[in-house]
């Protein structure tokens, strides 16, 4: 008996020297985390021991320290939740966010794992699938809108439309004239002028030329303000303005909010002027977010979210089962995985140009190394004290 207990003592004691050396080994693997042994002794009946057992090894999946990369494929969690990648027809979850783009746009790491998420426009209800970044260019989109504010001088002089007509090359037939910039449907910028007449106390005329050309129909604008120079909305006619660009493009239409505009005495000022066109773009880079979207920067200046990473959870993250290249498989003791976009119920935000470090307490893990070499050695000297024991029985006379 007394051999039996010292082998598995010293099962047990290698045991936990291979633990421990496996996370000293790992100290430095990004998104590791580190092992404890737990044992049990074995009675089986008997009065008197029969030694000890490894019951179990448990994972211990505290965050480690977040280390900032600069570099923005360099992704990791902050708080709960794993990343859901797919590996050989397999899915597996990984907390190592070290991405990098292949040539045909997926997001993967070294090992090959592509990481998972939401298509663009189907949110976190949808069902994960490979991440791709697209590489054609954002389309062009036709201005619908402009939303300016401005303020137009309440002591300018009255101009008679009875008897002065509207003249584009003629400054003394309208008070004031201001540009801005439109795009048709094929991403052509077009510039648009407008021009504010004052025809009577507190109204004024809108028009508008596109390159020199009336719309069509030429629709006129009035703007009406009230005594205390706010603009009088209901008093105001807003009408659609419509051109014909040309050049294969169709005809551009768009509306105008004039919302904030006063009548002030005072120079004219403008406040605001935006509009919601723009011209084509190629792709010049990706950025993520905090909530796990990937936006694509395009070189018209614009922005669009190109997807959306999906997270996962675990009623028991200790129930999954290690698959080496810093992942984790899915089991019966974990349940089922939990997928959500970051920064909802318990799963943590993606943080970008950071990684998060390996969560083995170095010093606390050459502690236990010695202690584990320590037991290592006393259960050593256990099998040579029972061997002597029966040695000195044996040489009896």
């Amino acid at each position: 008996m007394g051999f039996s207990q010292a082998l598995s003592g010293l099962n047990a004691a290698s045991a936990n020297l291979d633990v421990v050396g496996n996370n000293i080994a790992n100290s430095q693997t990004v998104g590791f985390k580190s092992s404890s042994v737990q044992f049990a002794d074995v009675y089986a009946g008997a009065k008197v021991g029969l030694g000890t057992r490894v019951s179990a090894v448990l994972q211990d999946f505290s965050n480690g320290t977040l280390e900032s990369t600069n570099r923005n494929l360099d992704l990791a969690i902050s708080g709960g939740g794993f990343f859901r990648m797919t590996q050989n027809d397999q899915v597996v979850y990984s907390r190592n966010g070290q991405l990098t783009m292949t040539s045909d746009g997926y997001l993967e790491n070294a090992q090959g794992a592509r990481l998972t998420g939401f298509p663009a426009g189907v949110g976190a209800g949808g069902q994960p699938q490979e991440l791709k970044i697209p590489s054609e260019g954002l389309a062009a989109n036709p201005t619908t809108a402009i939303d300016t504010s401005l303020n137009l001088n309440a002591e300018d002089a009255t101009i008679d439309r009875a008897t002065v007509t509207f003249d584009a090359a003629d400054p003394t037939t309208y008070s004031y004239a201001n540009s801005a910039t439109v795009y048709d449907s094929l991403g052509v910028a077009h510039n648009v002028t407008m021009y504010f007449t004052k025809t009577a106390d507190n109204q004024w005329e809108v028009r508008q030329r596109m390159d020199g050309s009336a719309p069509v129909p030429d629709n006129v604008g009035s703007l009406s303000f009230n005594a205390n120079g706010t603009l009088d909305t209901a008093g105001s006619t807003f009408p659609t303005y419509g051109f014909t660009p040309g050049g294969g493009a169709d005809p551009l239409t768009y509306d105008i909010d004039f919302a904030g505009t006063t009548q002030f005495g005072g120079d004219f000022e403008l406040s605001s002027l935006n509009q919601n066109g723009y011209t084509s773009g190629s792709l010049v880079g990706i950025a993520i977010n905090d909530d796990g979207n990937i936006v694509g920067n395009f070189s018209n200046e614009q922005s669009q979210v190109l997807g959306t990473i999906s997270l996962a959870n675990f009623r028991n993250p200790e129930g999954l089962q290690p698959v080496g290249d810093n992942a984790w498989a899915e089991t019966g003791k974990s349940g089922q995985a939990l997928l959500g976009q970051a920064g909802t119920g318990m799963f943590g935000s993606v943080e970008s140009g950071v990684v998060e470090t390996s969560n083995v307490d170095l010093t606390s893990e050459l502690v236990d190394l010695i202690i584990a070499q320590r037991n290592f050695q006393a259960n050593t000297n256990s099998v040579r004290t029972q061997s002597e024991v029966l040695e000195s029985v044996v040489n009896l006379r």
